[in-house]
């Protein structure tokens, strides 16, 4: 009998089931007959023969018609639109968040919070090709929003606190519309679209639903935190959008990996593929680009901010331990030492000097410069490492000053949080606020109106995602689900380390960059909840409404906290309204 064919390829790309980190190991057929006989006596009833091939590439489930179908449209045509939703879901929910985050980008016309640096970097860059001198923010913040505008920028570099390549995803939106507020925000809206259309397609590979993967860039989309830091032109919508890029290749990288382990298993006589030890323990996964390319964006990630190195060191971790999970279940008796010798060496050598390579490729305008803050403060030191080219000695060297600040930065400010308050979103922060009287900036209300932004995370959303989280653990440490595993390794790897800083001057919208990891919990627990396995059909059909119900509730407040995300004028009684705690103010 020859085997049967299997679309072993690589566009065979998730795995749903949880059993990577157990394996069976291989039986003779005569002692599974005997154990299945002696079973059946008790009632054991048994399941259907599996192929482990099917454990290593499950396959993407058929779309459904009957949408389509009930719209009495031919079978042909109603497969053909439900395959489309694959990316035409996808596509709307991101139209969807561009559309509000574009929307009125330029109001505030102002340099708000942080912007009053990294927006000024950024235009800098362009010109000189690394940071230059501004006068004080009371100085040159009105002249560049001035008319007509004054840029009082000069050539004397300036010390600045973090890496350069979010200032320059910063400046191409400057150089595109310039130095205003619509052109210094722009692009981080682009991102922030972009990454909830990453967000649709990652959760689809991950749960093997386009459902629960659009649901997942739904709440993205409405999450106020996400949508307030999409239009700002601060650095951590860059962190988290070239993060959640690598986190999809990755994801890529170990679907494609398990699709080379199952072609190389051997296939007997019966067509059910079988562990094999030899295989599992050393075949090769050949070229592995995406992990490539997960090396490129997370030495982005870090050259933005350099939080980012969290994610570099968390996701190198999660592969190595991916490929331990893809050889046992191949049949490695020994997954570990497999790893070790066939995986691990490769593994950091495409990711970690990528990553370094990269983050230096960003400073190439500071290496290009004369004037850049201390560009040659190496040229013509001898000692130990004079053998090192001085201009990366004197980069070492304002990298050094550069953790020295960070770390020492203790100044206290009314809007600082501790991180263990970031998911009950204890504390958000102004970034804008005015008191406009009644006749002033559209203020119709007796007794005074109020316009503000707020890095604030939809509540409901956000106190929702505590107890997702908490059900993921449990997945993850009883029911070895490496898909929870896989969510909770990017919260954690955007937040745990701020727990290491809790003296420090932080702040709660650097929780940005695991909101959509968040999202994912969320996306992950109402699906469960909704459909759990095994329930008939009426216990589906009572989960799935209350699933949309509870979708629409997270909907609904965002839209009742959409005033506070955007600087609209607002009675202040209405704004009091929506002070729902006391540390909010």
């Amino acid at each position: 009998m020859t085997s049967r064919p299997r679309p072993y390829d690589d566009a065979v790309i998730s795995e749903t089931r949880t059993e990577d980190r157990v394996g069976d190991p291989a039986r003779t057929e005569a002692a599974s007959d005997g154990w299945a006989a002696r079973l059946r006596a008790f009632g054991h009833v048994e399941r259907p023969r599996t192929d482990i091939r099917d454990r290593l590439v499950p396959r993407f489930p058929q779309p459904r018609t009957w949408p389509w179908e009930a719209m009495r449209l031919p079978p042909a045509t109603a497969y053909r639109a439900a395959k489309a939703m694959d990316w035409l879901g996808p596509v709307l929910v991101a139209v969807f968040a561009g559309l509000i985050r574009f929307w009125h980008l330029g109001q505030p016309r102002d340099l708000i919070f942080d912007e009053t640096y990294y927006a000024k970097d950024a235009w800098s860059l362009l010109g000189l090709g690394y940071e230059g001198t501004w006068p004080d923010r009371k100085v040159a913040d009105p002249q560049i929003l001035a008319h007509p505008q004054t840029i009082p920028l000069t050539d004397v570099g300036s010390f600045v606190a973090h890496p350069p390549m979010g200032k320059w995803v910063i400046a191409v939106g400057e150089w595109m519309f310039g130095l205003s507020p619509f052109g210094w925000r722009c692009a981080t809206a682009v991102l922030g679209t972009l990454s909830v259309l990453m967000l649709c397609r990652i959760g689809r590979r991950l749960f093997r639903s386009t459902a629960l993967g659009c649901l997942a860039g739904t709440l993205m989309a409405v999450d106020g935190l996400h949508y307030v830091m999409s239009r700002v032109a601060l650095l951590d919508t860059v962190v988290m959008f070239f993060a959640l890029a690598a986190f999809g290749c990755l994801l890529i990288d170990r679907d494609r990996s398990r699709a080379r382990l199952a072609r190389a298993l051997p296939v007997p006589e019966d067509g059910f593929a079988r562990p094999d030890a030899r295989t599992g323990d050393r075949a090769g996964t050949g070229l592995r680009p995406w992990r490539l390319a997960a090396g490129l964006l997370l030495g982005l990630t870090a050259a933005s901010k350099w939080n980012g190195l969290y994610f570099l060191a968390f996701f190198m971790i999660m592969t190595v331990l991916w490929d331990v999970g893809s050889r046992r279940v191949a049949g490695a008796h020994r997954p570990y030492r497999s790893v070790l010798r066939k995986d691990l060496g490769w593994s950091v050598l495409s990711v970690v000097p990528v990553a370094v390579v990269t983050y230096l490729a960003t400073w190439t305008g500071w290496f290009r410069s004369d004037d850049g803050y201390g560009r040659h403060w190496a040229d013509g030191r001898g000692g130990a490492w004079s053998w090192i080219p001085a201009p990366l000695r004197s980069l070492w060297h304002y990298e050094q000053q550069v953790y020295q600040f960070n770390v020492g930065l203790h100044t206290p400010h009314s809007y600082q949080s501790n991180p263990w308050s970031w998911p009950v979103v204890g504390r958000p922060v102004l970034f804008f606020f005015q008191s406009p009287q009644s006749g002033q900036d559209g203020c119709h209300a007796a007794g005074g109106c109020t316009r503000e932004v707020t890095a604030l995370g939809t509540p409901l959303l956000w106190w929702t995602a505590c107890l997702a989280l908490a059900y993921l653990l449990f997945r993850w440490a009883m029911r070895r689900d490496w898909r929870a595993g896989a969510v909770l390794c990017g919260v954690a790897a955007g937040w745990l380390p701020w727990l290491l800083y809790q003296d420090r001057t932080i702040f709660s919208f650097y929780a940005v960059v695991f909101v959509p990891y968040v999202c994912l919990a969320v996306a992950m627990a109402v699906g469960a909840f909704a459909a759990p396995r095994g329930a008939d059909e009426r216990r589906r059909t009572w989960g799935v409404v209350a699933a949309g119900g509870l979708v629409l509730l997270i909907i609904w407040n965002f839209v009742y906290f959409l005033p506070l995300y955007t600087g609209t004028t607002i009675p202040r009684s209405d704004w009091q309204a929506r002070l729902w705690l006391d540390t909010w103010i």
